[in-house]
């Protein structure tokens, strides 16, 4: 029986409640959308997988948890074994936008001395004429945390595949550079059995050239 995902990575998604985090898991893991979501209690669950490039397949383990403040002892746990973070805002709503220092550098303080990869996104752009943050200054924080930013709608499925694939390559090329490796007892990377030996591109094209000299020595 073939392994079905040669890598697994969890990511956590994080931001005040009501921004939508659970409007974009539900629309990339299940293409559903709905008007009408209860408050996230504590920490849920979703799956899905991706191709990353041929021969590789990525699971991801999707984490939603609660913006309320009374469930950040519950949430704080699940920071640690999480390689990628999605930090979302509402483009609609200012103070979203201005809490999202403090989720990124709380995440970032409790995981120390590791490191989590981190997307920006800006959620609910179908609401144009109620915006409440540019993308200028959106893309400038983006620019001072060192991350990417993205722009998304869960109602219209705007750009939602996208940002989880941008944050999904940037992992694995981290991977790949040797930044981030598995850790006995982290579960922010867990490897399958079949699992695929990472090389630099730089090492990659290397030994294509040398297998091409050699050619066949049957």
């Amino acid at each position: 029986m073939d392994i079905l995902w040669q890598y697994q990575f969890r990511i956590i998604l994080l931001g005040d409640s009501t921004v939508g985090k659970s409007s974009l898991l539900k629309r990339f893991t299940d293409g559903i959308y709905s008007d009408v979501a209860d408050p996230t209690v504590g920490v849920d669950f979703y799956a899905r997988s991706l191709d990353i490039e041929p021969g590789v397949k990525i699971k991801l383990q999707l984490w939603d948890t609660a913006g309320q403040e009374r469930f950040r002892s519950i949430t704080t746990s699940y920071y640690r074994n999480s390689v990628g973070g999605l930090l979302v805002f509402d483009l609609t709503n200012r103070k979203t936008f201005d809490h999202v220092r403090e989720w990124h550098k709380e995440v970032s303080e409790h995981i120390l001395p590791h490191h989590m990869v981190f997307i920006l996104i800006g959620h609910k752009s179908d609401l144009n004429k109620d915006r409440k943050v540019s993308r200028d200054e959106a893309e400038q924080l983006a620019a001072e945390l060192g991350i990417r930013y993205v722009e998304t709608s869960a109602k219209c499925n705007s750009n939602v595949d996208r940002a989880f694939e941008l944050l999904t390559r940037d992992i694995y090329e981290l991977m790949k550079m040797g930044e981030i490796v598995t850790r006995d007892g982290w579960d922010g990377v867990k490897s399958g059995l079949t699992a695929k030996v990472l090389y630099p591109a730089e090492e990659e094209e290397e030994l294509a050239g040398a297998t091409t000299e050699k050619g066949c020595q049957c």
